[in-house]
C-alpha cells in the first residue's frame, strides 16, 4: 500500500510560477511511474506529465516547454513544476504512483 499526498496549490496570476509536491509513503517507489493529472470543472481527469522508472517522460502537449516532472526516488517525491501558467490550467491536479495509487488532490487556480 502506498500514501499519497499532494501539496502546493494556490492561486496564482496568468503567467505565474508554481511547484506542486507529492509525497509518496511505503516501499517500492522507485520501481513505479508516477505522474501528475488534473481535472477542470466539468472535464475528464487527464494525463499533465509522467516518468517512468528509467527517467522517461511524457507530457500533455499543453503543458510542453512550460510544465517538468521530477522525481527524487531517495525521499519518494514527485514534484511538478509549473511556469508561464494560464487560466485554463486551473484544475484540481493529482498524484498518482504506479496506475494504481492516487491522493486527494490540490487545487490550482490561475486567475487575475
Amino acid at each position: 500500500q502506498v500514501h499519497v499526498v499532494e501539496s502546493g496549490g494556490g492561486l496564482v496570476q496568468p503567467g505565474g510560477s508554481l511547484r506542486l509536491s507529492c509525497a509518496a509513503s511505503g516501499n517500492g517507489f522507485s520501481s513505479y511511474t508516477v505522474a501528475w493529472y488534473r481535472q477542470a470543472p466539468g472535464n475528464q481527469r487527464e494525463l499533465v506529465a509522467a516518468i517512468s522508472r528509467l527517467g522517461t517522460f511524457n507530457y500533455a502537449d499543453s503543458v510542453k516547454g512550460r510544465f517538468t516532472i521530477s522525481r527524487d526516488n531517495a525521499r519518494n517525491m514527485v514534484y511538478l513544476q509549473m511556469s508561464n501558467l494560464q487560466p485554463e490550467d486551473t484544475a484540481v491536479y493529482y498524484c498518482n504512483i504506479g496506475l494504481i495509487y492516487w491522493g486527494q488532490g490540490t487545487r490550482v487556480s490561475v486567475s487575475s
